[in-house]
């Protein structure tokens, strides 16, 4: 009789266990699936409004915007080399539609960043220049063409120029911070003068932290005499030097004032890059 007792109750504690392991999958499974799913905080349809958190001066001409999210857990919900539409107004009150890309991922909850050169007539830089903390932005999106996802190619070639850095970095960003993704980056970055380039302490951290996955090499087109990086206009022979060679499994993605980016379109055609191994942003 006892041991028929024991039994039942061996078997019970057994069913228990089973159950609280079916429920502990249900839930985890449950926790996984909400956080796959978390909405983004853009609409691709309407304006959204953020507020100016913080602004920080980096250098004379150039500011970096911190715009909070809904909540301090919302994410933007922008996919990697994407970007988003600006709504503000120039100095006369006239609508200004502008795209830009954040410098920050979806792994930077509750905010996002915009890092802006601002012109002395650039009607939307103007207006970001001109906000103060606590204004709000219009923001539309996700847009784009192009579509990252990790292990995509073996290696990226990037040519940027002044403030076409950020599509650039956020793609650089999400790679080297992916533990799974062992894809190469080198970076051709262009600016008239050393006060230009955008985000260089962050661009030489990253290359110290992963020296086998992401280079670097500046061009200055007014160079110190101390410079040791490129001087004058981006050319063939420093994108041979500097990018991984035509292959396949390979990309250039480039992002710059027009007249650069024709010119770095013909060098690479030069060069035998195919339409396939080149991305304009």
């Amino acid at each position: 009789m006892d041991s028929s007792v024991d039994a039942l109750k061996d078997d019970n504690m057994a069913l228990a266990g089973i159950a609280l392991a079916v429920v502990a999958v249900v839930v985890g499974s449950a926790f996984l699936f909400v956080k796959l799913k978390k909405k983004g905080s853009l609409n691709p349809e309407k304006w959204t409004r953020f507020i100016l958190e913080k602004k920080t001066q980096v250098s004379p001409n150039v500011v970096k915007l911190k715009f909070a999210l809904p909540t301090k857990t919302s994410v933007l919900g922008l996919p990697i080399g994407q970007h988003v539409s600006c709504r503000g107004q120039d100095v006369e009150g006239e609508e200004v539609i502008k795209p830009y890309t954040p410098t920050t991922l979806d792994s930077d909850v509750g905010f996002f960043e915009l890092v802006v050169k601002v012109y002395e007539k650039g009607r939307m830089s103007g207006y970001f220049g001109r906000m103060k903390e606590g204004d709000y932005l219009e923001c539309k999106g996700p847009k784009g063409r192009f579509r990252y996802t990790p292990n995509m190619m073996r290696a990226f070639g990037m040519i940027a120029g002044g403030t076409g850095l950020t599509p650039c970095y956020q793609v650089t960003r999400a790679i080297l911070e992916n533990p799974k993704d062992k894809t190469n980056v080198s970076l051709i970055y262009a600016n008239v003068t050393f006060e230009d380039i955008l985000l260089k302490d962050d661009l030489d951290r990253m290359a110290k932290m992963y020296p086998d996955r992401f280079k670097v090499y500046y061009v200055l087109n007014q160079a110190p005499a101390d410079w040791q990086g490129g001087v004058g206009f981006v050319s063939a022979d420093m994108i041979k030097d500097h990018l991984p060679a035509p292959a396949a499994d390979i990309q250039v993605l480039r992002c710059g004032p027009p007249p650069m980016n024709k010119a770095m379109g013909m060098h690479l055609d030069n060069l035998g890059y195919t339409k396939e191994m080149q991305f304009q942003f």
